[in-house]
């Protein structure tokens, strides 16, 4: 058995910025991003060697959580075009027509109910495949029981790989993203700590409050470590509450699903599929699924 973990919110913004043709339903409404989305996750399905028995999307619905709250300039709906927040909802009817589990987040992320899912069913299956290329997500994977996969760029993500990639182990990467920052999440970092000087400094220390104050004492010497070590001196409250927002919940609500049963992929129900793609004016799609359930 396998469990695959979708972020639907990455998937549905894919989509709608993709360069394929536009999309509207018969009442007028842009669709593309949803038609897409639904498109992507058959591929999905149908790949004989993701061989999925178990899996659940998870949505952003608004785009806030708890983490606006500690830090007013974490992501929110700004500058989400008006066209896509239309689909928010329509996304989630169109995943759960899949006859795939939707996890639909308020108080918390999409990226929490990955976490947290990944935390609970890990040692029920084969393997966790968590499909979002967020470098958040890295701290997830344990292994090669958990792995993080890159499905645009078909690369695949174990513990070795996350090492090699952001030069620390899972474990370690909420600190990683407090001290450089994520702009996907709005997570500003601390002045002037790129990549290179972040990693090196959490690879030879692992937390940050084990980062010694005095740049004469690190075991490593990042460039510009002085100023860099005047910079967490003053700021290390910051950091601290950077790796709070970078660090995902284990033990978020997962809507509709007590068991790993819950999320196990049986078909595409036939008929509400169908009355879907004839309400978004889509007939190719209509014949893609493989495997029906009635």
């Amino acid at each position: 058995m396998r469990l695959h973990l979708v972020d639907g919110t990455y998937e549905l913004y894919r989509a709608h910025f993709s360069p394929r043709p536009g999309h509207a339903a018969p009442d007028g409404q842009d669709v593309k991003a949803t038609v897409g989305l639904m498109s992507s996750l058959l591929m999905l399905l149908h790949d004989a060697d993701e061989a999925v028995t178990h899996v659940a999307v998870a949505f952003d619905n608004p785009i806030r959580s708890f983490r606006n709250r500690l830090f007013a300039d974490y992501k929110g709906d700004e500058g989400v075009p008006p066209e896509l927040r239309a689909q928010f909802d329509l996304a989630e009817e169109a995943v759960a027509s899949l006859g795939v589990r939707v996890w639909s987040m308020k108080e918390h992320e999409a990226d929490d109910a990955l976490a947290t899912a990944a935390a609970r069913f890990g040692g029920e299956v084969e393997q966790v495949r968590i499909c979002t290329p967020d470098k958040d997500l890295g701290q997830c994977v344990r292994g090669q029981r958990v792995v993080q996969v890159d499905r645009r760029q078909e690369k695949v993500l174990d513990e070795d790989a996350v090492r090699a990639k952001l030069g620390v182990p899972p474990a370690s990467v909420p600190d990683l993203l407090a001290l450089m920052g994520d702009v996907a999440d709005g997570i500003p970092g601390l002045d002037g700590f790129g990549e290179k000087g972040a990693s090196a400094l959490v690879s030879a220390y692992g937390r940050l409050e084990a980062i010694p104050d005095d740049a004469s004492t690190w075991s490593v010497r990042p460039r510009g470590a002085d100023k860099l070590a005047a910079t967490l001196r003053a700021h290390r409250e910051d950091a601290l509450l950077y790796r709070k927002l970078a660090t995902l919940v284990e033990d978020a609500p997962l809507p509709g699903t007590k068991t790993l049963a819950d999320v196990a992929w049986a078909g595409v129900p036939r008929q509400r599929f169908e009355a879907l793609c004839d309400r978004l004016g889509v007939t190719t799609l209509k014949r893609r699924p493989k495997r029906w359930v009635d």
